[in-house]
């Protein structure tokens, strides 16, 4: 408690201060500032140039007559220097009023200090904004992960590791866009409230219209709708977008995410699988890194990254034909059932066989995946919307891109024959009701109709720019490459 009410002492000091500047006619939020200089740029001018600049102040030593300051915005920091001699009684109102966390704007020349610090003389300062709570670094740190997501902006100010997560993050979408556009994909927007949930085997967020008086669906992807796009005729198009899933959270999964999608006529998995190592060569160019340490192991993100056969990797681990667990377009319960137990897989044989073989696959597949690479080709039971390879009923033309470990990117040769899709999600929703399975693809008759006009050899794929994130910038939690992950609410103290 000594601590809150020293806090709570601060606050109603400050409080006061605020009441004071006013009474002296000084705004202590003024609307504007005009900053003829970036932090950035002052770095770079001669020495005794003339300067005006603004930013919070970090760091504050006030020593009599003179005092040393920091000030810090988004392009830097910088340190001030302010003297009586120079300030007048301005000078006394900032060693009364200012403290750290306030945001200031000074004018005056550069100079350096006999340690070689670069500094500006001030010879004017503007009170921007005063601020009432002190800085977190001051009195508890801020290291606490369930403080630092749920107070972001605190988070940002203490620590400078965390702006460049997202100023990274930011330049991975730029690049995606940049590569997209180049390519002749068109950015588009499609509804994120929808009548029905489509595109994914997921739980959705359901809410209600009150106008139309209906429930709609928070969308779990956004591949229907931008394939009726390929069907209308654009050649290429994408969606960079968040998504919703009402599922559990974890250290790789967040309710609400980004998503990129894109999809490109006349082009196929092959196709997005160039697409990905395109994407990451620019990526190793751009931070100029081929080599990441991701969670302890050391990952090379630089292309080419292996394209790894599903059913040849079934075979070798298992010693048994992946057909074995599959019957035509839906499982083999029985075959997978008896996998499990000669691979000794504990699990209970009233798991639906989805989750029964994802299961087996993880074992599969969990030497194969800290290096980039694709794994390709899968079963048509649980990837409806997809091309059928070789004539292979049981299996379709898929890939899932891995790193670190976890899934990064998956992609389809987009199925367009209309017929074979509509028998494809009959299948899958007969399976959901006799094994009780929660999660299944919809039959979307909207979908199947758009696919009935015609749709071209196409291509599709989805990135999680989330995970990605997390990769390039070599966090292994979700949580710390979203700026506002969903928390539980706070618990309010009695």
């Amino acid at each position: 408690m000594e601590e809150k009410t020293t806090i709570d002492e601060i606050v109603k000091s400050n409080y006061a201060k605020i009441d004071e500047l006013k009474k002296l006619n000084i705004d202590p939020f003024p609307p504007r500032f005009e900053v003829k200089n970036k932090i950035s740029e002052i770095k770079e001018l001669p020495i005794d140039s003339s300067v005006k600049t603004a930013g919070r102040i970090v760091l504050l030593r006030v020593m009599g007559k003179a005092s040393f300051a920091h000030i810090k915005n988004g392009t830097g920091k910088i340190q001030i220097y302010l003297k009586k001699d120079n300030l007048g009684d301005d000078y006394d109102r900032f060693k009364k009023y200012f403290n750290v966390g306030d945001f200031v704007g000074v004018e005056g020349k550069t100079f350096k200090t006999h340690t070689g610090e670069l500094t500006i003389n001030v010879e004017k300062i503007t009170i921007l904004s005063k601020s009432v709570r002190p800085m977190p670094e001051k009195w508890h740190g801020l290291s606490d992960p369930e403080t630092r997501y749920r107070e972001r902006y605190l988070d940002l100010i203490s620590n400078e590791w965390v702006k460049e997560i997202f100023v990274r993050r930011s330049k991975i979408i730029s690049i995606i866009r940049e590569i997209l556009n180049s390519d002749g994909y068109l950015e588009v927007e499609t509804p994120i409230l929808c009548s029905q949930a489509g595109g994914a085997s997921a739980r959705p967020f359901i809410t209600f219209h009150n106008a139309f008086k209906i429930e709609l669906y928070m969308r779990i992807a956004t591949e229907l709708s931008l394939k009726k796009l390929i069907i209308g005729g654009f050649d290429g198009a994408y969606e960079i977008g968040r998504v919703f899933r009402n599922e559990g959270v974890d250290t790789t999964h967040n309710p609400e995410f980004t998503t990129l999608e894109a999809y490109k006529a006349y082009s196929d998995y092959n196709g997005m699988a160039d697409l990905v190592e395109r994407l990451f060569e620019r990526f190793s160019s751009e931070f100029n890194m081929s080599e990441i340490d991701y969670d302890g192991s050391k990952i090379n993100i630089k292309p080419p990254f292996k394209r790894i056969s599903l059913p040849e990797l079934w075979k070798e681990r298992t010693s048994e034909d992946i057909h074995s667990v599959l019957n035509g377009k839906a499982f083999n319960k029985n075959g997978l059932i008896n996998l499990s137990k000669k691979l000794k897989i504990d699990m209970s044989e009233d798991v639906p066989s989805a989750k029964m073989f994802e299961n087996i696959m993880d074992w599969v597949i969990s030497e194969e995946i800290k290096q980039p690479c694709f794994i390709m080709d899968y079963p048509t039971a649980i990837t409806p919307l997809a091309k059928l390879k070789n004539g292979d009923e049981s299996i379709v033309e898929r890939f899932e891109f891995y790193a670190g470990g976890h899934e990064i990117a998956n992609a389809y040769s987009e199925l367009n024959d209309p017929a074979d899709q509509k028998s494809r999600l009959l299948e899958q929703l007969k399976q959901k009701f006799e094994e009780n399975l929660g999660e299944a693809d919809i039959l979307d008759k909207d979908f199947i109709e758009a696919m009935e006009y015609g749709m071209p050899p196409t291509g599709g794929i989805g990135i999680g720019i989330d995970r990605l994130t997390m990769l390039l910038c070599e966090k292994p939690s979700i949580r710390e490459v979203i700026l506002f992950p969903l928390l539980k609410p706070k618990e309010e103290t009695k």
